[in-house]
């Protein structure tokens, strides 16, 4: 029968780790069913990014390397760093942005999936913990490659992949979705000019929020009718 460890780290290897995967894939559903490039833009684009390099370093050095005392404290300030930018990241794109209750429910598997691994990797490494706590740091700062890969030996390539497809190329897509919008807004921006009564017509009737009055007057453009509308305010 198995041990615990082992079971343990099962869970973690084919339970947690592909559900932050599934998590991170709706999610970016959810940004793209909001028009993230044209509502909160570029800058929410790229904190989502951050964030899953603030899991995904301590992920990786877990899968390849041997858990010390270096390891321990990287996967602490990386998950005490990702809550706080996942703080951000709401504050931040609350007020530009409708946030659908499947996202709502989506953002409470990703920020409880962390806490679960991190949680689960001090019982595994308990040893490792105590040391950590109780400054015995000699030695345990090196990176030492596990004798074995966890799980099997296809484990990591096939994980890897997994996460490329679900969150690594959807969330490259937004970055490149978000710049190539605010790089046109740009150029629009400087090639026309609307009227100020465009931006307050757009503003209260547009499906989405938008950011500022040079995004609005934008949205007016694109959609064609951002001359005649601003005849019938100014009218």
């Amino acid at each position: 029968m198995a041990d615990t460890k082992h079971l343990l780290i099962n869970v973690i290897l084919y339970g947690l780790l592909p559900l932050w995967g599934i998590a991170g894939f709706i999610d970016w559903v959810c940004h793209r069913a909001t028009h993230v490039e044209r509502t909160s833009g570029l800058k929410e684009s790229l904190i989502h990014s951050l964030m899953g390099l603030q899991l995904g370093i301590p992920i990786l050095l877990c899968l390849v390397f041997e858990v010390n005392v270096l390891i321990f404290f990287i996967c602490a300030l990386m998950w005490v760093l990702h809550e706080i930018v996942a703080h951000w990241d709401v504050h931040y794109a609350s007020p530009l942005r409708t946030i659908s209750i499947w996202e709502v429910h989506v953002h409470n598997y990703m920020a409880t999936v962390p806490l679960y691994l991190f949680m689960l990797i001090v019982v595994i490494n308990w040893d490792v913990a105590v040391k950590a706590v109780t400054f015995q740091w000699s030695g345990q700062f090196t990176l030492n490659r596990l004798a074995s890969p966890p799980g099997s030996p296809a484990y990591l390539p096939e994980y890897m992949a997994f996460m490329t497809v679900l969150c690594v190329l959807p969330y490259l897509e937004e970055n490149l979705r978000c710049l190539r919008y605010a790089r046109y807004s740009g150029l629009r921006g400087r090639q026309a000019q609307p009227p100020e009564s465009a931006y307050f017509e757009v503003q209260w009737n547009s499906d989405a929020p938008l950011r500022d009055r040079q995004s609005a007057a934008n949205y007016a453009l694109q959609r064609g009718d951002g001359g005649q509308r601003c005849e019938e305010v100014s009218g």
